[in-house]
């Protein structure tokens, strides 16, 4: 599995053609979506295709399921199936995660069945936004929480770009940076706006994601570039940690201390380098 996972690409487990093409434009993770892309006279079918893509080894992507959402009868079936499957995927997406309960349980169960499966709470209520710093703490195995800003938006009777939409975005962060778990921004839907996308992209660099969904391959690219460091942003950064490893000190004129060496860290870690003093210097 990818160490850095910047780009989540959704892709309906009803659509195996389409699962090659998550490796071929670089995702970083493939969603084998079972919830809201697949019609309820097809979830059967969908979870089958999704075991048996799990069941094919696969060197490509990290492979996500999105189960159906807790305490209904589609997400028992689905964590049923995952759950005895021989093979078991890198990551579960659990939707609608309103309390930590769902998290606990779902946690429990994976260490029971003997998984190294991690799980990802994909939070997209008012509801869900203010449990989420109990909720993102409630499982060891927890690596990331995405927000569902579609769903959240129809919660809070607002338009897709409304500041309170902010505001929960920065909740989010706030709670994932607590819990010490990545956090995954929302998709883009407007395939017809790609300045808006890219807008949106930089965003939610600048907020503080790591890591952004996407519901087409073509938005694969601009999600990888954003999030990856540019070649001056790891130099600065190992200019910052050469400094900070000899003690307080300046750098064109600007104050190192051990703040700005964490964000230093952060921008080595997310171009996949060491966040050494010694990896820093020396490359």
């Amino acid at each position: 599995m990818p160490t850095n996972l910047r780009s989540w690409l959704f892709t309906p487990a009803t659509r195996p053609e389409r699962f090659a093409k998550a490796a071929s434009v670089a995702s970083d993770v493939l969603i084998l979506d079972l919830e809201d892309s697949v019609a309820l006279s097809d979830k059967d079918r969908a979870r089958s295709i999704a075991l048996q893509t799990l069941n094919a080894a696969s060197d490509g992507p990290a492979r996500v399921i999105r189960v159906n959402a807790f305490g209904t009868r589609t997400g028992l079936a689905d964590l049923t199936a995952i759950l005895e499957s021989k093979a078991t995927p890198d990551l579960l997406l659990l939707p609608k995660v309103e309390s930590p309960v769902q998290l606990q349980i779902l946690d429990r169960l994976l260490t029971e069945a003997g998984a190294s499966t991690a799980l990802v709470a994909l939070i997209e209520s008012a509801r869900g936004v203010d449990a989420a710093h109990e909720s993102l703490l409630a499982a060891p195995r927890l690596r990331a929480v995405m927000l569902g800003a579609a769903d959240l938006a129809a919660d809070y009777g607002c338009d897709g770009r409304a500041p309170n939409l902010l505001i929960a975005r920065a909740r989010l962060i706030s709670a994932a940076a607590r819990a010490c778990v990545d956090a995954i921004d929302s998709p883009w839907f407007d395939l017809h706006d790609d300045a808006g996308f890219q807008r949106d992209v930089e965003q939610a660099v600048e907020m503080g994601f790591v890591g952004k969904a996407a519901i087409h391959p073509r938005q694969v690219a601009t999600i990888n570039s954003a999030f990856t460091p540019t070649v001056e942003q790891v130099e600065h950064a190992r200019s910052v940690l050469a400094v900070n490893a000899a003690g307080v000190g300046l750098l064109d004129g600007a104050m190192i201390d051990e703040a700005v060496a964490r964000k230093a860290r952060r921008v080595l870690a997310a171009a996949g380098l060491s966040t050494s003093p010694e990896g820093a210097h020396h490359g």
